[in-house]
């Protein structure tokens, strides 16, 4: 009888060493998931989704004048690049494509190049026939107002100036 009663009592320890190790394993599988989450989201590199975009007036290259108090009613889509950045020129082409299939068309793109404009060409003559398009040499104003910390940088933001989703790819956004 003493037999089965150690036996029974050593059973119930394992169980609850099991029990904790496995909550443990669980908690630590959470972490490990959050961080592969925000790795898979990328770096933070302009205003995140919820925040305000802050006061700006910029003069696009048609010769247009465009502030935050201008956005349309359809979400605004907007892409910042940057010359000599590979990761900008990889994924110019799906802000293109996407600039092309945006809800409010060419008036609610707005396309934002950080260089000199000798330097920006080749993303200009790709962007003007998608997207109003914005020239800003030296950390310009509307670089600032989105609070852009990397290239590239994309964003949807509606005319309330709250920004509905931003991040480094454009898989991330809804248009």
């Amino acid at each position: 009888m003493q037999f089965l009663i150690a036996f029974v009592a050593i059973v119930g320890v394992l169980c609850a060493v099991d029990l904790v190790l496995s909550v443990g394993v669980i908690r630590r599988l959470r972490e490990h998931s959050e961080a592969l989450e925000a790795l898979r989201r990328g770096p933070s590199v302009m205003a995140p989704a919820g925040s305000a975009v802050g006061p700006f007036t910029a003069v696009t290259t048609d010769g247009e004048t465009v502030s935050d108090a201008t956005l349309p009613e359809t979400p605004t889509l907007v892409g910042v690049f940057s010359p000599g950045c590979p990761a900008c020129a990889e994924r110019l082409p799906s802000f293109v494509d996407a600039a092309k299939n945006h809800g409010g068309g060419r008036p609610a793109v707005l396309a934002v190049l950080a260089g000199r404009e000798e330097d920006v060409a080749a993303e200009r003559a790709a962007l003007e026939p998608v997207a109003r398009v914005v020239i800003e040499s030296g950390g310009g104003g509307l670089t600032r107002a989105l609070s852009v910390s990397g290239f590239p940088a994309f964003a949807l933001v509606d005319a309330s100036r709250r920004v509905l989703a931003s991040g480094t790819a454009m898989e991330g956004l809804r248009t």
